[in-house]
């Protein structure tokens, strides 16, 4: 059978299932919005209430959010969040933790250092070499303009 790229398009186009973009898009900046707002609550009960400095609020902010989003990960909802909320649930901290988790959970029967210690890094390792040289990237260009 010979078909044309136009008919297979025209084909592929027909029997794709329709996307519901606005309603994923409302999903994913729903539940985005929802875990900012409750780093930002997690962040002003540090500051506000127990009297830490912004600084260290926002250190205790970003330990527990990670901590939150691992353990989520652990007894699997985190990934039902995902899967309704998409995008949004990947908000960089609870995102990053989840991809830290994911791979050692998965590989856990293969033992602490070959299964979860090696897979642990799987997706985060491309991320934190990228993230380490464009900061040292950025640090150069940002000295070089300082020299003139």
């Amino acid at each position: 059978m010979n078909i044309t790229q136009t008919a297979y398009q025209k084909l592929v186009e027909q029997s794709a299932p329709k996307s519901k973009v606005l309603l994923q898009c409302v999903k994913a900046f729903s539940v985005g919005g929802i875990i900012c707002c409750i780093g930002q609550g997690i962040h002003d009960l540090f500051e506000r209430v127990l009297g830490f400095s912004q600084m260290d609020a926002g250190t205790w902010t970003s330990i527990l959010l990670v901590g939150i989003s691992a353990l989520l990960t652990c007894i699997g909802l985190y990934d039902r969040i995902g899967a309704f909320a998409g995008a949004g649930s990947v908000v960089p901290i609870t995102g990053f933790a989840n991809s830290i988790v994911s791979p050692a959970m998965e590989f856990k029967s293969e033992g602490l250092i070959l299964g979860t210690g090696a897979k642990m890094f799987t997706i985060a390792g491309p991320v934190l070499v990228y993230g380490i040289g464009a900061g040292v990237v950025c640090g150069l260009i940002y000295w070089l303009i300082g020299l003139f």
